[in-house]
């Protein structure tokens, strides 16, 4: 029997469809995955902002990964919005339970505009809890500054590293850069950085980019991809999609990026061969 490459979300609901759940979905299956979700909380916002957020009992949220592991175990997990300490706390206990091959952390700790997310204490169990398990944390550049302290990026690199980061990715999509989006690559055990660049669009509809790269992410590590490769790739989903999205006008603020630009087929494999569609 063949089987597809299921990848998990535990993040939060937009109502709006642009970020958290519904974003991660549409990045799951355009790459052509099998999307499954935990939802953390429901937030009442669209592309001008957001009214309110809505915290999912951590029982719930324990139960829906749980009952996912239990019967279609992820090939890899994406982290994204995860509301509050107790939350944070129940997600980190899950993910320890069953240690998934596979886990790209999405902070969510502070907004691209630089508005605070989480609270201290949740911080303190996402870096204590879930950062040493991860295999990749994709923090932009405001959380990137609000864990380490500084803006120097080799500083950022080492403080987040003693925190047991193995793999760090520095966002730089939220630069002020309109010629090039430039990301920072950091492996485990290796001093030197790799520089990944991109042109920068010229548009509005940035409304969940991070949400739809770290699922990008996931997807392909899920798909057999190395961590490099996988990043790689995520990063030019992430740049097509924002391309192709750039002109169309959806809602009064910050639309979102066509994840659809290029859809792929639900890919499938035999599970007893190496893990390659």
């Amino acid at each position: 029997m063949r089987r597809y490459f299921p990848v998990l979300t535990i993040a939060g609901s937009d109502s709006s469809g642009g970020a958290g759940i519904q974003a991660d979905i549409k990045t799951i299956s355009a790459i052509g995955c099998y999307g499954m979700s935990a939802i953390t909380s429901i937030t009442a916002q669209n592309t001008t902002g957001v009214k309110s957020v809505q915290p999912i009992l951590p029982s719930i949220v324990a139960d829906q990964i749980e009952m996912v592991f239990n019967d279609i175990p992820p090939l890899a997990v994406k982290t994204g919005m995860l509301c509050d300490a107790s939350i944070t706390a129940t997600v980190a206990e899950m993910l320890d339970r069953f240690r998934p091959a596979n886990i790209v952390v999405d902070p969510v700790m502070v907004s691209t505009s630089g508005s605070r997310l989480l609270d201290d204490d949740a911080i303190q169990t996402l870096t204590s809890r879930i950062f040493p398990l991860a295999t990749i944390v994709t923090p932009n550049r405001h959380e990137a500054e609000a864990l380490t302290g500084t803006t120097d990026i080799d500083l950022q690199v080492k403080r987040l590293r003693k925190l047991g980061c193995r793999n760090i990715l520095l966002k730089g999509g939220d630069s002020d850069s309109r010629d090039f989006k430039t990301d920072i690559l950091a492996l485990e055990d290796d001093d030197e950085f790799i520089t990944l660049r991109a042109d920068a669009i010229d548009t509005t509809n940035t409304h969940g980019t991070g949400c739809t790269l770290s699922s990008a992410i996931a997807s392909y590590l899920a798909l057999g991809d190395s961590l490099t490769d996988a990043v790689s790739r995520a990063k030019l989903y992430v740049t097509r999609a924002l391309e192709a999205g750039a002109f169309i006008t959806i809602g009064h603020g910050h639309g979102p990026v066509n994840h659809f630009f290029a859809p792929r087929r639900l890919k499938n494999h035999n599970p007893n061969k190496p893990n390659r569609p």
